[in-house]
């Protein structure tokens, strides 16, 4: 991590007033979908996805403020939950919010033997949201000014479900187009719905495919240059493992197809591992897996001195999607875009305070992030009543 900044020079607060860590709490939400749902069993290993699982953090300190922060969720949420329970709120309490690298920079320190990735770096991610959240209170000012400053909205791109058939992912990018948006992002790996993606949406519009790792190299590298044909603005995740650099390189120098990756990357140094590589020409990171705001913000040098645009990845709809966003704001470039989960959910936990108009996404301008989720969505989609 790095040790350049406290937050306590951006957010100063009275000497009277105290900020410190009182209660760290996990909130579990499964937020089912409407009815008649057609996303694909296979792409959510094998069955059916009834459900949207996210795992929020409500942090409160000692004289009021609550922050909000999210962990990566589907399937990790009950392991991301335990982390927070049992490691990371025993380390929390009665620390000063404020000081956010400190206490971040403490808690990697000790629990680093657990592991820098996965559920446990979820986590830390969540609670690290939160406390920007806080400061950004604190000092009555939205996080991204926190950051130096930045735009009013950022351009959005719609990230579809996996559907698998032709006539659904038509279905599903045609909706996508009518609701605004420019940039469409598949969870395909067949030929003919790719291809049926790009006749529906014509020529004009920018495709992205996602395949979440589901090639060796030498199969990416001839699927790859079959994808030439469909002009895509970039191919995410090709590889498997995502950790192989060196392969991702390989499928990028073979072919003209764009190559984008980072969402499982959770340290500055694979992050830059990953560039050396010359692996990718869009960077991913995820601030809700990656160690939050205070992470996340690093990549952005790092991607300018490789000349790497960063394309966050945001596959949540929580305080996690604002966190890339107030980031984005601050330190994007004017190519960069906000992930969008094109998901049609019984609800959303801002209650569509955020929701995308023609293809741009507000940055909240309130305190902190913004917005937090709406009470009336986490007392019905909540799962620890």
């Amino acid at each position: 991590m790095s040790n350049q900044l406290t937050v306590t020079s951006a957010a100063p607060h009275p000497a009277s007033r105290t900020s410190k860590i009182a209660r760290v709490d996990a909130v579990p939400l499964s937020i089912p979908f409407k009815p008649g749902n057609k996303s694909a069993p296979a792409a959510w290993g094998g069955k059916d996805l009834a459900t949207a699982d996210s795992l929020l953090v409500r942090v409160t300190t000692s004289d009021g403020l609550e922050g909000w922060g999210e962990a990566f969720g589907f399937e990790a949420v009950s392991s991301a939950k335990l982390a927070i329970e049992e490691l990371l709120a025993p380390l929390c309490i009665g620390r000063d919010a404020l000081q956010i690298v400190p206490l971040m920079c403490d808690i990697q320190e000790k629990l680093h033997i657990f592991g820098r990735s996965g559920p446990l770096m979820f986590a830390i991610s969540a609670l690290d949201i939160a406390l920007w959240d806080i400061a950004g209170k604190c000092a009555n000012t939205p996080v991204y000014k926190l950051l130096g400053g930045g735009v009013a909205d950022l351009p959005c791109y719609a990230s579809l479900e996996k559907f698998a058939q032709p006539s659904l992912v038509r279905e599903a990018v045609r909706s996508a187009l009518d609701a605004g948006f420019q940039s469409v992002k598949l969870h395909e790996t067949e030929l003919p719905v790719i291809g049926a993606a790009r006749e529906e949406a014509g020529q004009d519009v920018e495709i992205m495919v996602d395949v979440n790792c589901a090639w060796t190299v030498n199969q990416a590298k001839a699927i790859a240059e079959k994808l030439e044909a469909f002009r895509l603005k970039w191919l995410e995740e090709p590889v498997s493992p995502p950790e192989n650099f060196d392969g991702l390189a390989k499928v990028r120098a073979t072919h003209r197809v764009p190559i984008a990756a980072g969402e499982n990357v959770s340290t500055l140094m694979d992050f830059e591992r990953l560039m050396s590589a010359e692996a990718v020409d869009f960077v991913q990171p995820s601030a809700a897996k990656m160690g939050g705001i205070t992470e996340m913000r690093n990549v952005f040098p790092l991607a300018a001195m490789h000349n790497v645009t960063v394309m966050p990845h945001t596959f949540y709809d929580g305080p996690g999607l604002l966190a890339a966003i107030h980031v984005l704001a601050a330190l994007g470039s004017t190519d960069s875009m906000i992930e969008w989960r094109y998901f049609d959910l019984e609800a959303t936990i801002y209650g569509g305070a955020l929701d995308p108009e023609r293809g741009r996404i507000p940055v909240p301008q309130a305190p902190g992030l913004g917005i937090d989720p709406d009470p009336d969505v986490i007392a019905a989609y909540s799962t620890s009543r």
